[in-house]
């Protein structure tokens, strides 16, 4: 079966990325930006006529910031550049085919698909994509489109409700980007301790790393180890007082929800009501 040809609005790391990987899965895809900006040599950039890039591809895919994406849909409309046969996916984590609102009145298929993946290097789009979840939403022939289209870059499409889409994009950034700041704060609080910023920078990797791997293989409550998981008081104890601040409030917080899962495990009742009140204290004083 032939591969349609795909049309990608923005040229950002994510636009570029797939345009890349499915120029690599055999599709035809051109970039549309604004203005010039150095893309991957393999990619036709596009700017001027919008229309120019839309013309005669099967699939729109809006790769803009969340704050363009309605405009970029309003000018697809003013221009004509969208007909009943397309469909226009954009690729938000958080909003709904509701965005492309301007362009109801094509008839084009309307959705988004959202790839659960960082890319910090276009160049490794193909391979960072392969195995991993697209969240998928909209009308059915922008559905199917964009099952096909995950497919065909080896993700794993699934259909998501529009108005899950906020609670399900915020655990998507308490994942990624609250685990890089957890790092940082890490790395930060070990060069307090006297480690020295090439080793603080690395130190802690293969204990993430390990982390991961047993998420991979256990549920959270199995998978997670530590002080509060045995109750050990005087070790979580020790921690907060050689914390200060933010980061004995970020400590507490987190150990609040680490000692649910505690619980769920089975650790024993009075000394998870200790390691509460511990917390709780801890919390309450740098509020």
């Amino acid at each position: 079966m032939a591969r349609p040809r795909i049309a990608i609005i923005g040229a950002g790391r994510m636009g570029q990325g797939l345009g890349l990987a499915l120029q690599r899965r055999g599709y035809s895809a051109a970039l549309f930006a604004r203005s010039e900006r150095p893309v991957a040599a393999s990619l036709l950039l596009q700017t001027g006529d919008i229309s120019a890039v839309t013309n005669g591809a099967e699939v729109v895919i809006i790769a803009t910031p969340d704050d363009a994406v309605t405009g970029v849909a309003r000018q697809l409309a003013d221009a004509g550049a969208v007909t009943r046969e397309q469909s226009v996916l954009h690729i938000s984590g958080l909003l709904d085919h509701l965005a492309l609102a301007p362009l109801k009145v094509t008839k084009a298929g309307l959705g988004s698909m959202h790839p659960l993946q960082t890319l910090a290097d276009p160049g490794t789009a193909v391979e960072r994509l392969q195995g991993v979840y697209a969240m998928i939403e909209g009308d059915e022939p922008a559905l199917q489109q964009a099952e096909r289209l995950a497919r065909s870059l080896k993700m794993i499409p699934i259909r998501i409700e529009a108005s899950a889409k906020p609670r399900y994009h915020a655990a998507a950034s308490l994942v990624a980007n609250y685990t890089t700041v957890l790092g940082a704060i890490a790395e930060r609080v070990a060069r307090e301790a006297g480690v020295s910023p090439e080793v603080s920078r690395k130190i802690y990797l293969p204990l993430l790393k390990g982390a991961v791997d047993n998420l991979a293989e256990f549920s959270p409550v199995a998978a997670l180890t530590g002080p509060i998981r045995r109750g050990d008081l005087a070790t979580v104890r020790a921690h907060l007082e050689a914390l200060q601040g933010e980061d004995r409030r970020v400590y507490a917080e987190l150990g609040r929800a680490a000692l649910a899962l505690a619980r769920e495990g089975g650790l024993e009742e009075s000394q998870a009501s200790k390691m509460e009140a511990l917390l709780n204290g801890a919390a309450a004083t740098v509020r």
